[in-house]
């Protein structure tokens, strides 16, 4: 199990997780035109990854990672600065999985391993926004130790993590 950072092999190897076990909407933001995997959005798919290679000192501010699990790219991670602060104190993250990978403990190993980059990163706090009805997201944040809010007049939940100063060994995800 690994997060490396994303470069031009990764990133074809990713897209091919994307076409094969995924729909646009649930891996890039949107683009316009017919639905799928259309040849305009497998390049902005690229394109989107490609103006984050510069990483947290970057002008967009944010890195992203290829989830790898037994030696294969199953998803993608990412860490931004956050919006709402200036320093690399607090980072932003976010993932997905190709669907035949959920379930299996992926995501939380990855989010693991994620929190260690954000500690090499200087991060002290690591937060996720995603919806109440996502029980797989949520378990992987529990399961990482995040401290959980629920917005009253919406269906968001922030999930706020602190990672360990001393990242940990990788270890294999566990069936779940």
């Amino acid at each position: 199990m690994a997060v490396r950072q994303m470069d031009e092999e990764a990133l074809e190897e990713l897209l091919a997780v994307a076409v094969a076990d995924a729909v646009p909407d649930e891996v890039m933001p949107p683009v316009a035109g017919p639905p799928g995997w259309t040849a305009q959005r497998r390049e902005a798919f690229r394109e989107w990854h490609r103006s984050r290679f510069p990483g947290l000192g970057g002008p967009l501010r944010e890195s992203t990672f290829t989830i790898v699990h037994d030696g294969e790219v199953v998803g993608s991670a990412r860490l931004a600065l956050s919006d709402s602060h200036d320093s690399h104190d607090v980072l932003e993250t976010g993932m997905w999985l190709g669907r035949s990978q959920r379930g299996h403990g992926i995501g939380t190993a990855a989010l693991r391993l994620l929190l260690d980059e954000a500690a090499k990163a200087g991060a002290r706090t690591v937060v996720a926004d995603t919806l109440a009805h996502n029980s797989a997201a949520l378990g992987a944040l529990r399961r990482n130790g995040a401290t959980l809010t629920t917005s009253r007049d919406s269906v968001d939940v922030l999930a706020e993590l602190t990672p360990r100063q001393t990242p940990r060994e990788p270890s294999a995800p566990s069936a779940e």
